[in-house]
């Protein structure tokens, strides 16, 4: 749990609100059959008690003051102990209702059950208000990554209605429309499927296969890529490994593992993958010796959007290691990433060998 302003210290005593209410209830009465009780033999030992029987109507009121007198102490203390906080967490609820997320609850109670009332109810108020601020950058982030390929799209095709245009130029802006359309299917895609996986509604099939197998498999797809490049894969470390998983989840991270890797190598660069198996577990290692990074973008590199590297913008849309970081969170392993600038970058992927998401 989150430290809050008004948390109490941890370690400080607090009553069970049941155990509380009923010491409450039993030290009135023990104090009512107390003052009862000296009062009548006040009144026996005083020789008031010819003066009480002739006139028994005096007893009565006395007694009905006395009574009313305690369920008034008790009433104002029900109210404010009990009902008084309760009101406060209505109101506050009230406000988080029409998106006031500022609120807060200062806990000012020794009960176990509204300190405990109040800190949860302030702890999810912090994480609603992390969501919102998340959603709205979202949002945003969104809208631009989208803006800017469907602005190109707009201006190319704009300039293909020119007569005047040769083949080599329609050809060129062709090729510009496909390459910013294909930036919007995967920024489409990765959408959608980090959007069912945090929502918990992507399949959770899992198959035993070859994981070394699937490597080569992605590194296969993304050959126009580094071919182009000149680029040289180690795979001596890319042991034979069988694990129980889902194939399509995991293809996924690889595809955009090796990929980030192609994208921040240099021409004529080395890419090396190993696997290392556990007892229970296999760990991945792609290892590249590209720019590397530094550590203001190491800090954020999972962010979603996040690309420490503007100058190859165009080339992605921050969304790919924010993807890999959800998918392996789903099946229950961890990913690392080490990295300086000029060294290249080390992601480090550890799953269990039969994990399910």
């Amino acid at each position: 749990m989150k430290n809050l302003p008004a948390q109490r210290v941890l370690n400080e005593p607090f009553l069970k609100l049941r155990s509380k209410f009923m010491r409450v209830i039993f030290g009135f009465m023990l104090f009512y059959i107390f003052f009862t009780g000296a009062g009548f033999l006040y009144i026996f030992y005083g020789g008031f008690l010819p003066l009480i029987v002739q006139n028994p109507l005096t007893m009565m009121l006395l007694l009905y003051f006395l009574s009313f007198s305690l369920a008034s102490i008790l009433a104002i203390y029900v109210s404010r102990h009990i009902l008084t906080p309760i009101e406060e967490l209505s109101k506050a609820s009230q406000r988080v209702a029409k998106g006031d997320f500022s609120v807060r609850i200062p806990d000012r109670h020794n009960t176990e059950e509204l300190h405990n009332t109040f800190s949860n109810f302030n702890t999810m108020v912090r994480e609603l208000s992390s969501i919102e601020t998340l959603r709205n950058d979202f949002i945003t982030n969104v809208s631009h990554e989208f803006k800017t390929p469907l602005s190109a799209i707009e201006g190319y095709v704009t300039l293909l209605q020119e007569t005047s245009l040769t083949d080599a130029e329609r050809l060129e802006y062709t090729e510009k429309i496909l390459f910013n359309t294909s930036r919007l299917n995967d920024l489409t895609g990765n959408i959608l499927l980090l959007s069912k996986l945090e929502n918990q509604s992507y399949g959770t099939e899992s198959a035993k296969y070859r994981l070394d197998e699937q490597i080569r498999e992605a590194i296969l797809l993304l050959e126009p890529k580094w071919a182009a490049k000149e680029i040289v894969f180690d795979l001596d470390g890319l042991k034979d490994t069988v694990i129980v998983s889902n194939e399509a989840l995991l293809l996924q991270v690889w595809m955009n593992l090796i990929s980030n890797a192609v994208k921040f190598v240099n021409q004529k660069g080395t890419i090396a993958i190993s696997i290392a198996p556990q007892p229970d577990s296999v760990v991945v290692t792609v290892k590249d010796d590209g720019i590397g990074m530094s550590e203001e973008t190491m800090r954020h590199i999972f962010e979603k959007f996040y690309q420490g590297d503007t100058s190859h913008r165009s080339e992605g849309n921050g969304l790919g290691l924010a993807l890999c970081k959800e998918i392996i969170h789903k099946l229950n392993g961890k990913i690392t990433a080490a990295s300086s600038p000029g060294k290249g970058s080390t992601f480090t992927v550890t799953i269990p060998t039969g994990s399910t998401p």
